[in-house]
């Protein structure tokens, strides 16, 4: 890793093309600076300098890498200021993790419309992520919030949570599926069928769940196809190409060609946590925070919420 003390002496040398004036400039004595820029050459393997005994000079690369070094330079110090700003609560931006579900179900652009309401300059920087790597990116303060299917354990000492939905399923049938006129379907009308599955960062144990809720219910998935996420499987089932289960969340008027049942006899549900980290929360990110958790609401039931509200017990 370069070090960006070497980088701000070569800078400043390349500039006076003098190590004396460069040296009385840094306020360090030249024997030293001579020193940090050898160090830099030697990590680099480069020569960045041609010397003589008068003065010395950027080589070809010297001055493509100069270019460089200053535009690092100015990004560091902006990287400084924004952390002080940041830990003064004075601006700053969100970096938050996230599965699907999150999307799918309006929390987080709700949330998100909340906070630019009262915070309108706030920078905000998402990530579709796995709920372990989400935890990890907490864990690694990388992440301020994450939005996940599978929470931190209770006794996590680093990390805590709450619910905010509990997502129910229906089954999406093509609309010129013969069991897209059955009002009430049952497990044996959906054995033998072609299934759509989805792939998604909900977490490595979701397709086994659904699959071990369906064989409790009494039938067996065949999963024939699957898609990225459940926009893309209800166009699938849209075009014939077999079933799907989805979030009642989920905008089904955009689907005209699907046909959406319930299953009340199917213990299959779409769970969305929120978690963060125990100490230190920023002022932004504790205002986040709130704004996700707010409790004055009922719990979710997956209709798109009028605003984002807790839907659980805290659990620290």
């Amino acid at each position: 890793m370069i070090d960006l003390r070497q980088l701000r002496y070569f800078v400043v040398v390349a500039e006076e093309e003098h190590v004396g004036r460069a040296a009385e400039r840094l306020h360090i004595s030249q024997s030293p600076l001579s020193r940090q820029i050898a160090q830099l050459e030697e990590r680099l393997g480069l020569n960045l300098f041609e010397r003589s005994q008068q003065r010395i000079r950027l080589t070809t690369d010297g001055r493509t890498f100069l270019t460089e070094a200053r535009a690092l330079l100015t990004h560091a110090n902006r990287l400084e200021s924004l952390g002080k700003r940041l830990g003064r609560g004075e601006e700053g931006g969100l970096c938050i993790g996230y599965i699907e579900t999150a999307m799918h179900a309006n929390v987080l652009p709700t949330a998100l419309s909340a906070v630019r309401e009262v915070r309108p300059g706030v920078h905000v920087a998402l990530y579709n992520m796995p709920s372990s790597d989400q935890l990890e990116g907490l864990r690694q303060r990388s992440l301020d919030v994450a939005l996940v299917s599978e929470p931190p354990s209770d006794d996590d000492p680093d990390l805590t949570y709450r619910q905010l939905l509990e997502d129910p399923m229906m089954l999406a049938l093509p609309a010129h599926h013969p069991l897209a006129q059955v009002e009430r379907l049952t497990p044996a009308d959906l054995q033998d069928l072609d299934w759509i599955g989805v792939k998604s960062s909900q977490g490595k144990n979701h397709h086994d769940d659904f699959v071990a809720a369906c064989i409790r219910a009494g039938f067996t998935p065949e999963i024939r196809l699957e898609a990225a996420e459940p926009y893309t499987a209800l166009g699938l089932v849209a075009a014939g190409l077999g079933i799907a289960m989805t979030q009642k969340s989920l905008n089904q008027a955009a689907y005209p060609g699907v046909v959406f049942r319930e299953l009340p006899w199917l213990s299959f549900t779409m769970p969305l946590w929120a978690a963060w980290h125990r100490v230190n929360l920023r002022p932004l990110v504790e205002t986040f925070r709130l704004i996700l958790t707010h409790t004055d609401a009922e719990p979710f039931t997956g209709s798109t919420p009028d605003n984002v509200s807790a839907r659980s017990t805290v659990t620290n």
